[in-house]
């Protein structure tokens, strides 16, 4: 059975590549474009892992973080920032925010379904 990943991202782009990607290894793919979406679609999908951008409109990724590591079910559900934030301490603070791992933007696509899938076993 393939897992379900919800991918929280308002780039039209980049949410085109990253679910053409994962779909091509067998992935189901659910996508919103904001936080408050992103949240909603994660309380009714039960997710697998989800992929968060952090610099979302309405309410940025960091909170998103924060409000699904809120919710019992999603507590242990992997979190993995993608995003563009590539300075000193961002990462550090994308983890703070309950996030389980972050990739930066632009992915690369001959690794990005390896670097998730660990994150899946």
């Amino acid at each position: 059975m393939s897992s379900n990943i919800l991918l929280i991202e308002d780039n039209e782009q980049n949410r085109y590549l990253a679910t053409f990607l994962l779909e091509q290894r067998g992935y189901r793919i659910d996508s919103a474009c904001d936080g408050p979406a992103g949240i909603s679609m994660a309380r009714t999908k039960a997710p697998d892992l989800i992929l968060l951008d952090i610099q979302l409109p309405l309410m940025n990724g960091y909170d998103v973080a924060r409000e699904l590591r809120a919710l019992p079910s999603l507590r242990k559900t992997p979190i993995i920032a993608v995003t563009s934030y590539a300075m000193a301490g961002d990462r550090e603070r994308c983890l703070a925010a309950g996030c389980d791992g972050y990739i930066e933007k632009p992915i690369n696509p001959e690794t990005f379904v390896t670097e998730i899938e660990r994150f899946l076993s």
